[in-house]
Formats: C-alpha cells, sequence, structure tokens
C-alpha cells in the first residue's frame, strides 16, 4: 500500500514538474513576443507621424538653417544660370560671409505663403493718391492698382527710408502675375488656413510722415484714425480671431509709426527698424523682425577706390543734437571736430545734402553710425552702399538678418563708454591697415545687395531677405498657436475665440 502512495506521489511530482517547466516555457514566449513588439512599436515611433499635415510644416528650403558647433555654417544663394537650371558652383557665390537661405525657384510648394487682407485703398496705395478705376465687379482689381499698367510712385527724400511695406506689397502683387518675376519667396493664396503669414497691407510709415499732424477744425490726426479704423477691422476678422493674431505681419517700420495701435496689435508679428521706443512685452527680436532701412545715398557702382584713394579717414554728417541716447552725437562732435582727415559736420537733406553726403561717403575709410533718437539710423546702409566700412556706435542696436550675416566681418562695433573715452576712437580706426580694410571693403561689396529695394524684386535683395527673415519666425509662430489650443475643448467655446486682446505678460 505504502508502495503504491509513493509511486502517487512520485506521478503527481512529475506531472506538476512537467507542468512548471511547460508554464515557464509558456511565460517565456510571451516575454519574447512582448519584447519583439515593444522593440516594433519603438522603431515605429522613430518614423514621420502619420497624424501630421505635412501641408503645414515649412518647407525646409525657405526654412532651412545650419549650426555647426556653435558657429553659423555658409549657406549661399545658390544662382541657376538662365535656361538649363544648373546651380553654380558654392565656391563662386557672391557672399562668403553668410548663411542665407536656399535658392527660390519657381515650385510653388517652396515659397512662403500669404494671405494678405483687401484693405481698402485708403491703408495703402491711397496713401499715394492712387484711385481704382470705375466700378469694376472684380474686388481685387477695385483694391489693387494694375501693375502691368503702372506702378504707383513712393514720395522721395527721407520717405523712402522707411519705404519697406510699400516694396513687400508689390512684391505679394507681383507673384499673382501671369509671368511673374524670376526672383521670389512668396506666393499668394486666399485662403488663410492656407497661409504660413497673414500680411496687413498697412503703409503706415507713411501715414505717419503725411498724415500725423492735426488740422484745425480735427480732434484726431487722419494717421491716428486709420489706426483706430484699421485695429477695429482686424480684431472684427475671423482670420485674427482664430490666432489671436499670432500669424499677422504688420509692418511699422518708422520709428512713430502704428505708437497708437501697437499696443491693441502687438500680438502679430511687427517688421521694425529698431526696438527703441518699443516696450519688451510688446516688441522684441525673438517675436518680430528687423529690416533694413532704404538708403538714400546713391550707391557706388563700379566702386574701384581703394584705401589709399580715400582722402577721409573719418565721415560723418548729420543731426548733431539729438535727445536720448543721441546725446553721444554732440559728445563725439567735440571730440572728433578737431581730428585730421576727420569730417564731422551737421548736415540735412536740404541744400543738396544728399549729394554731397554721398560724395563725402564715397571717398571715406570708415563712416560713423552713431545712435539718435532710437539706436537705428539710416546711415549704417548709407555707409554700405557707399562701401564706406561702418563704426557702429549704438550699444542697443539690432540688425536685420543677423541671424545668418555676421556683420563683424565688415563693421567696426565700439560700446559707447570706449567711444567716449579720448582718442580710443581715432586710435582704432588708424590702428586698422590697408589689408584689413582692404578686406572689410571688399566683404561689403559682396552684401551690398541684401539692403537694395527695387521692383521687380530681385534674389537676394532687401525684399527677398525680408521675407526669408519672415519665414524663419514660422515656425515659432505656429508652436504658439498650436500651444493655445491644447486646451481649447475643455473650455466653453466663447472663452476660447480671440475677441478681446490679450494681456502681453502672459501671452506668449
Amino acid at each position: 500500500m505504502k508502495k503504491i502512495e509513493m509511486a502517487e506521489r512520485n506521478n503527481n511530482a512529475l506531472a506538476l514538474g512537467i507542468i512548471a517547466r511547460k508554464s515557464l516555457f509558456c511565460l517565456f514566449i510571451i516575454a519574447s513576443i512582448v519584447f519583439i513588439f515593444s522593440w516594433f512599436f519603438v522603431l515605429r515611433s522613430t518614423a514621420p507621424p502619420r497624424f501630421i499635415d505635412h501641408s503645414l510644416l515649412p518647407n525646409s528650403k525657405v526654412m532651412s538653417s545650419s549650426i555647426n558647433n556653435g558657429e553659423t555654417v555658409q549657406s549661399v544663394l545658390a544662382d541657376f544660370e538662365e535656361g538649363n537650371g544648373e546651380r553654380e558652383d558654392s565656391s563662386s557665390s557672391p557672399c562668403s560671409s553668410c548663411q542665407t537661405s536656399n535658392s527660390i525657384n519657381n515650385n510653388k510648394d517652396s515659397l512662403l505663403k500669404v494671405y494678405m487682407y483687401d484693405l481698402n485703398h485708403e491703408f495703402h496705395f491711397g496713401l499715394l493718391g492712387w484711385e481704382p478705376e470705375g466700378n469694376n465687379n472684380n474686388k481685387n482689381k477695385q483694391v489693387w492698382p494694375n501693375l502691368l499698367k503702372k506702378v504707383p510712385d513712393y514720395p522721395g527724400g527721407l520717405n523712402l527710408q522707411h519705404s519697406i511695406e510699400y516694396w513687400l506689397t508689390l512684391d505679394i502683387l507681383a507673384s499673382e502675375l501671369v509671368n511673374p518675376p524670376k526672383a521670389s519667396s512668396v506666393r499668394r493664396v486666399y485662403n488663410a488656413s492656407e497661409a504660413d503669414i497673414v500680411f496687413v497691407p498697412f503703409f503706415s510709415s507713411l501715414s505717419y510722415n503725411r498724415y500725423s499732424k492735426t488740422n484745425s477744425n480735427q480732434k484726431m490726426s487722419n494717421n491716428k484714425l486709420l489706426q483706430d479704423k484699421l485695429v477695429r477691422y482686424l480684431i472684427a476678422q475671423k482670420e485674427w480671431q482664430r490666432s489671436g493674431g499670432r500669424d499677422h505681419l504688420i509692418v511699422a517700420h518708422h520709428p512713430n509709426s502704428m505708437l497708437d495701435a501697437r499696443m491693441k496689435l502687438w500680438p502679430a508679428t511687427f517688421i521694425l527698424a529698431d526696438f527703441g521706443r518699443y516696450p519688451p512685452n510688446i516688441a522684441n527680436v525673438e517675436k518680430d523682425v528687423i529690416a533694413p532701412y532704404k538708403h538714400v545715398i546713391r550707391t557706388f557702382v563700379n566702386d574701384s577706390s581703394g584705401f589709399d584713394n580715400r582722402p577721409t579717414l573719418l565721415y560723418f554728417q548729420g543731426a548733431i543734437y539729438r535727445k536720448d541716447g543721441g546725446f553721444i552725437r554732440q559728445e563725439l562732435f567735440y571730440l572728433l571736430k578737431d581730428e585730421k582727415d576727420v569730417h564731422f559736420q551737421f548736415g540735412s537733406v536740404q541744400k543738396d545734402g544728399i549729394h554731397k553726403a554721398t560724395q563725402g561717403m564715397h571717398s571715406s575709410k570708415f563712416c560713423l553710425n552713431i545712435a539718435g533718437d532710437t539706436p537705428s539710423s539710416n546711415r549704417l546702409f548709407d555707409a554700405i552702399a557707399s562701401h564706406c566700412v561702418p563704426v557702429i556706435i549704438s550699444d542697443d542696436i539690432e540688425l536685420p538678418y543677423e541671424d545668418v550675416l555676421d556683420y563683424s566681418e565688415f563693421c567696426i562695433f565700439v560700446r559707447t563708454s570706449d567711444a567716449l573715452k579720448e582718442k580710443f576712437l581715432i586710435n582704432l580706426v588708424k590702428s586698422i591697415g590697408k589689408e584689413e580694410w582692404t578686406r572689410m571693403w571688399n566683404k561689403m561689396k559682396e552684401v551690398e545687395s541684401f539692403y537694395e529695394f527695387q521692383y521687380p524684386s530681385k534674389e537676394g535683395d532687401a525684399v527677398q531677405m525680408i521675407w526669408q527673415a519672415v519665414a524663419r519666425k514660422v515656425p515659432a509662430i505656429k508652436m504658439k498657436i498650436h500651444k493655445s489650443r491644447r486646451f481649447s475643448r475643455s473650455l466653453d467655446r466663447k472663452d476660447t475665440e480671440f475677441r478681446h486682446i490679450p494681456s502681453p505678460n502672459n501671452f506668449w
């Protein structure tokens, strides 16, 4: 009997052992399967996500930039030979000191998509005296001039230096022509949801220059009336409400333009000359774009002058007594007025002033760019057009395209505190010899086209460079819009609509 019980126990133990081994084997199989599937999902997660609408992603041709070891890597505008579309060798690029976007071609997908409001002509070309023709039922033709017939003229003189919105608007309109200009960074679209940016065609600088003074029978200037009307128009638009204005682009290049509207429209991206009259929560280098002035000095064409052919060592002509940060001008005047080979005099556009300044800059080795009422001035871009090495004395200056362009290769920067030391500035410029000056002079001639405004626009000119600077802001703009929509489903719809301007302290 005991033998039988012993046998049964042995059989049971054997059976349990077999079951245990089978269970362990099954667990091993299951664990292996789970392990294999987990790696499958991990690897799959590295592939491009399928839930992204790739039509919303900014095109790499427009947004591209490369950084290597913390330094900007040269990425030049690729030129295409006419007729065969072949790219020239990058070693022949006219700009070896800067990084720019890749060549802009006729592929529509590579262009910055811009939605432009059809504002009444009083906001743009109407300020130039242009009037719509007849009772044309075509809204687009009623609002905009026919560029094939005549391009409305912009007023000359100092008005031109802040004419940025004029050139950008013309470039958008030109993109719609049957045979658009070959050089193009933008394409106009009529569905704002397809756009990278929403452009507001208000000639704000011209409005300030011409209509900021009130008449005897006016309580408010026409400039302020236009700004007020623009604000009311924009915040009522579904395009503004959808993004809170974050994806809107407004040009306010004159430091005094948009002074009334900016506090209400600040979520938009501004194109400015500098940030001198803007609080940092309204405008800053992370959010906005700095554009060059249009120079008023005549471009030095076919410049063969060298170090020895420019007799004036250091040149400045302009307003000497300024307010705010411009106090340094009068201090430098007293330090430099008796120095040999230095021209430091008062000057204006009156009495052939521009012609005299052109001659003076074209015959000078170094040209002073000193802070005025605001950190920037047109004098820097006059110096570049004259191939006169700029000496920049403005501690708070922001420069166009500085994320892709190294200004230290063709400009001298001096701190205000150093410039006011006796003999510091004059000794500094005298220490720069012929070889170093010639290198900077050559660099200036390589980049001068980046500051040329013209219609039609040409590849690598100021219009194209500004559009590409805007394009580089688009990813950050889209990220902020996407973040703002995180909790939209959990809130009441009325609370999520942007019918009021949010506080700048918590908007970004």
